[in-house]
């Protein structure tokens, strides 16, 4: 639209200059000393506009040629930004991607080079995330440091130094520096009631460092800026109240941290429990089983059962109604049916703890329910009972196994074995069909250790415990025979040693394989023992 103007307004004055000059003919006279010159009014005219178009080009020219030195530096300098721009922009897509040892080094080779502050910065800071994922604590704490000087140099930029208390905060409290990540948060300019991730990362830190206040405070304050769940909320603020509730030791103190709980806050399960327990230590029985029984109506947890099955003596009663009066609802529900039975145990009431406690049993496996019936067997008398139950209780906290009682391994087959026959007074016994023995079948006959390891002389093995029996041929001792007694133990050893290794390596039976001659003598034997005995 401007150039349209332009042209419009150039021609404009063209046309109305030549209408001039038509209209006025005539001449300009120029004298200088004794010089004249006379051109007419049109030449005139035009030589003035080429005059004024050439020294305003000249000047421009001249102009241009002074600040080429400057507009060099300027393209200098736009080509290093873009240049450190591509390489910040690499550095964050290799973070970003998990590889870290390429975007420490691009990033650190930038932070090293970069001339604009900013950027040195946030590639130090860059930089100090890929160290810390690649493990090195002390690069990493080396371009934190400089990150901060960097940022203090930077008065002016608050955001930035937020960042870099932020950033440094965030990766200390991952490493376990929960201290001195609550010093860098507390000294930065940054408002934690303005800095969401702020508020989160000092819930982290105060929560690591036990200041289970600080957790309560500031869970709520996340909750009422929509920063968390109701479900973390809930999370933080029950076990961190529950935790306030444990440690304070002072009455005065305790009722204070009680007293600056919400309401729905005292319902949750933990602190319930806390505060039940709280509030028996200091002797208000009636006011620990109202807040159980609205906390059990709000939540039905087991762990509430079981505390309302620790009742008082004068509880007992009350607790024990009330509970009944649940079952109606829950009939089925092992925990309730566990508190009633520990209910019932307190009161003496043999009969129904145990129609209780076994219905949970039946129910649920469980050690305490086990425990309480072994309780209530040895209360009554029955002591097998007791220790069973006793036993499991143990089996089952212990995540043992279970062994069964009183089974025996059977007694090894040893009628086949050739080795009992040359025992004296054996009497092989005989099966059903008129046999010596087991049967076996028929075939190859399975070789053992005595076909290649020959037994020393007059050394026989027993088949009951391989109890060796040293006697000569003519049946005397060695002794008897008026042998040195050297020679006898150095027998005795050789046989010893002999017959335990075929108590290791022959243990197998060498069935019989139906021959004539091995029935015989199998028969001959047999007669011979039977003889001796009568």
């Amino acid at each position: 639209m401007r150039a349209w103007f332009w042209t419009i307004l150039l021609v404009t004055l063209a046309v109305f200059l030549a209408v001039v000059i038509h209209s006025y003919p005539g001449n300009v006279l120029i004298v200088v000393g004794q010089w004249r010159v006379q051109v007419s009014l049109a030449f005139a005219a035009l030589l003035t506009i080429g005059v004024f178009a050439a020294v305003y080009f000249l000047i421009r020219l001249f102009a241009w040629l002074v600040q080429v030195p400057e507009r060099y530096r300027g393209w200098r300098t736009g080509r290093q930004e873009k240049f450190e721009q591509s390489q910040l922009e690499l550095g964050w897509v290799a973070l970003l991607e998990g590889r870290y040892a390429h975007a420490e080094k691009v990033l650190g080779r930038l932070a090293d080079n970069s001339k604009e502050r900013r950027r040195t910065v946030l590639a130090q800071l860059s930089a100090a995330r890929a160290a810390h994922e690649l493990g090195e604590r002390t690069r990493r704490d080396e371009l934190i440091s400089r990150a901060q000087t960097g940022a203090r140099s930077l008065a002016a930029d608050k955001a930035m130094s937020v960042a870099v208390a932020v950033a440094a905060a965030d990766l200390w409290l991952q490493d376990g520096q929960a201290n001195r990540a609550i010093e860098t948060l507390t000294a930065s300019q940054a408002d934690p009631q303005k800095h969401v991730h702020t508020m989160r990362l000092l819930l982290s830190a105060y929560q690591s460092l036990g200041q289970h206040d600080k957790v309560l405070e500031i869970a709520r304050e996340l909750l009422r800026k929509d920063a968390l769940t109701a479900q973390q909320a809930r999370s933080y603020v029950e076990r961190s109240a529950a935790a306030l509730l444990r440690q304070t030791q002072d009455k005065v103190q305790w009722q204070a941290v009680w007293k600056s709980l919400k309401a729905p806050e005292r319902l949750y399960p933990e602190v319930s429990l806390a505060g039940a327990a709280g509030l028996q230590a200091s002797g208000e029985e009636k006011e620990a089983t109202r807040l159980l029984e609205q906390a059990i109506k709000e939540s039905f947890d087991g762990r509430l059962l079981a505390a309302y099955a620790r009742a008082s003596s004068d509880q007992v009663n009350p607790r024990l109604q009330k509970a009944e009066s649940w079952l109606t609802q829950r009939p089925d529900d092992p925990d309730l049916l566990t508190a009633l039975g520990a209910l019932c145990l307190a009161s003496q009431m043999w009969g129904q703890a145990q129609r209780y406690l076994e219905q949970a049993s039946r129910l649920r496996s469980d050690a305490r329910v086990h425990a309480l019936l072994g309780s209530l067997y040895d209360r009554i008398g029955k002591p097998q009972q007791a220790a069973n139950h006793w036993r499991l209780a143990t089996a089952v906290s212990a995540a043992l196994p279970v062994l069964a009682q009183d089974v025996h391994l059977p007694a090894a087959d040893i009628a086949a074995d050739p080795k009992i026959h040359h025992v004296e007074g054996y009497v092989e016994p005989v099966d059903e069909d008129g046999d010596h023995g087991q049967d076996h079948p028929t075939g190859d006959s399975i070789a053992s250790a005595q076909d290649f390891y020959p037994r020393a002389s007059g050394s026989v093995a027993s088949g009951s415990g391989g109890v060796m029996k040293s006697a000569d041929h003519s049946g005397a001792a060695p002794s008897d025979r008026g042998e040195p007694a050297e020679q006898t133990r150095t027998q005795a050893a050789a046989s010893q040693t002999v017959d335990e290794y075929h108590e290791f390596f022959d243990s197998a039976p060498i069935p019989y394989d139906g021959s004539p001659a091995l029935a015989t003598t199998r028969s001959e034997l047999a007669e011979d023992a039977t003889d001796k005995k009568k």
